[in-house]
Formats: C-alpha cells, sequence, structure tokens
C-alpha cells in the first residue's frame, strides 16, 4: 500500500522533498507526490477567512477513491472545521484521506521568525499523526506519543516525534 500526497497550495518543494524522505525512513509503503487538480476557492469560507477540510476532503476522495493506499493532501492555506478555530489537520478515522496544512506549522505565524528545521519536525509530527488516523489510532493520553491531541502549536512542539508502543502496533508498514 503507497501514500500518495497531494500538494495543493502548497509552496514549498523543499519541504515537500523532505517530508517525503523522513516518511519514506517511517514506512515500508512506496510515498508518492501526486497532483490532484482542486479548486481550494470552492471551499473558501469569507465569513472565518479560512478553508473548510470537511469538504476538501470529500473532494479529494472523488479524484483518488480508486487509488489503493493513503493519500494525504498538504496545503499552505489555514482550514478550519467549525466546531473549532483552526485545526492543524484532518482525517479519516481508518479511512485513507487526510489533509494538512503548514500555514500554522511556520514559526513566523507565532514570532515572525522563520525556523526550516523547526516547520520540518512540526510537519513530520502531524503527517504521522493524520496518517495514524487513517489507520484507526484514536488521540493518545501518553504526551510522547504523536498522536496526542494538539490544540496548539505549543502542544506540537511538546509531543513526541512517534508512536508509542501501543499505537505502533497499529500502524501497518510502519518500520519499528
Amino acid at each position: 500500500m503507497d501514500i500518495f500526497i497531494a500538494p495543493v497550495r502548497f509552496y514549498s518543494n523543499l519541504l515537500l522533498q523532505n517530508l517525503v524522505i523522513e516518511l519514506s525512513k517511517r514506512f515500508s509503503s512506496q510515498i508518492q507526490i501526486i497532483d490532484l487538480n482542486i479548486n481550494l476557492d470552492d471551499f473558501f469560507s469569507v465569513d472565518r477567512r479560512q478553508y473548510f477540510s470537511t469538504q476538501i476532503i470529500a473532494e479529494a476522495i472523488k479524484l483518488t477513491d480508486t487509488f489503493n493506499g493513503k493519500v494525504m493532501l498538504i496545503t499552505d492555506v489555514d482550514i478550519f472545521v467549525p466546531v473549532l478555530t483552526f485545526i492543524f489537520g484532518e482525517a479519516q478515522l481508518n479511512g485513507k484521506h487526510s489533509i494538512l496544512s503548514a500555514c500554522r506549522l511556520h514559526e513566523e505565524f507565532y514570532s515572525g521568525v522563520s525556523n526550516e528545521s523547526l516547520l520540518l519536525e512540526r510537519t513530520i509530527k502531524e503527517a504521522l499523526h493524520e496518517l495514524g488516523h487513517n489507520f484507526g489510532l484514536r488521540h493518545c493520553i501518553d504526551w510522547d506519543c504523536v498522536m496526542h491531541s494538539s490544540n496548539g502549536i505549543e502542544e506540537v512542539d511538546i509531543k513526541g516525534k512517534t508512536y508509542c508502543r501501543n499505537c505502533i502496533s497499529k500502524v501497518e508498514g510502519y518500520k519499528k
């Protein structure tokens, strides 16, 4: 089973390449970059000035439902679900589609200072988190587990960089 990464309005080729390298180290699956023709403007909320992630995933499903593997969209736009102010990502629990936004993973969003290594670390954590949901994992209470819920960037930074022993046993193709 492959992992397909679809950049949609995502602008850092270097971050994308580094994410593929890092995911390749962690999964026995082949990591492939794919091009999806999704017009994100169709999912923009004028009131919130954000993009509705659930609707974006629904559009991705139409385009990739026959793909054999997990499909993760990655974007630089700010995403939301109606019950939350913002989200870093959303995934189908035990499904194959997810979306990850790097918008609020950039350090300059908070401090105005760019930090590429911190951005990569945060992106890897959140990619593993969303893929974990695709593999059926729920949020974990272990702060050292990448499946710990993150309601803010501080929680992304605090949580671990990989799955805990309990969660890792449920992730298909993860190199232990």
